[in-house]
């Protein structure tokens, strides 16, 4: 099996390092590591460390030597997946399988036919789960650059974020919408790739024009229609697959 990933503030160089507070007990109490066994640390943000477990002392405190360090390269193609805000929990289920998959950025979205709505303090504790669970699901993952979770975004603002991307996507399943095949797409050989995911109840067609408006163009994933917690998953597969990150 991979080495279990831990989450640091700064990654150490060496030798030593302590790994304390609530990832010091979950590795000492709940993972129950033992001397000799092997560790990674990231930031999440690229930086990493490798390690073997020296001791483990009381409930959450383990002493790891650290044996070499290094960095991720940001990847040659950059994907976020603009996500429309799904009903309950589901949000976060398309926020792990997506981070899980490898997905780059998150960017939830406000769209008009959304019945869960971001304000205020809801808003705030919704975002904070999302940001938590691409957190764990990076680290359950093995990843060390875990993706980056946006504040939620208008309609207005995501057609920004479109205009400014390299190639500008929409998933989009309507029979009467000329759209192409995401499978067939030509990809941009480095840069940034947006993606944007409608709701339960599809993206408008007011909103569809301001995205065309921005540059993106709708595709479709294939005969089936996925739920917008799944179809974000689905085509950053698709995706990873197409630009050789998968190979």
């Amino acid at each position: 099996m991979t080495a279990p990933v831990f989450v640091v503030e700064e990654v150490p160089a060496g030798p030593e390092f302590v790994l304390d507070g609530p990832e010091g007990r979950h590795a000492v109490s709940v993972k129950r590591l033992t001397p000799g066994e092997d560790v990674v640390l990231t930031d999440g943000r690229g930086h990493w460390a490798e390690g073997v477990v020296k001791a483990a002392e009381g409930k959450d405190r383990l002493v790891v030597a650290v044996s070499s360090a290094g960095q991720e390269e940001q990847p040659t193609v950059r994907i976020t997946v603009v996500q429309a805000l799904p009903k309950g929990d589901r949000g976060e289920l398309a926020v792990e399988t997506m981070t899980e998959t490898g997905v780059d950025a998150i960017v939830p979205w406000q769209a008009s036919r959304c019945i869960t709505q971001w304000r205020g303090d809801r808003g705030a504790k919704s975002l904070a789960k999302w940001r938590a669970t691409a957190r764990e699901a990076g680290k359950q993952s093995r990843r060390v650059r875990f993706p980056d979770v946006a504040e939620a975004m208008s309609t207005k603002q995501v057609a920004a974020l479109l205009a400014g991307a390299d190639l500008a996507m929409v998933l989009h399943e309507d029979r009467d919408t000329p759209s192409g095949a995401l499978a067939t797409a030509e990809l941009p050989a480095s840069g940034s790739v947006v993606l944007v995911v409608g709701p339960e109840g599809g993206v408008s067609p007011e909103e569809l024009a301001v995205f065309a408006e921005a540059g993106a163009h709708p595709y479709r994933l294939g005969r089936s229609v996925l739920r917008t917690s799944t179809a974000g998953t689905a085509a950053t597969a698709v995706l990873l697959a197409r630009t050789g990150r998968w190979s």
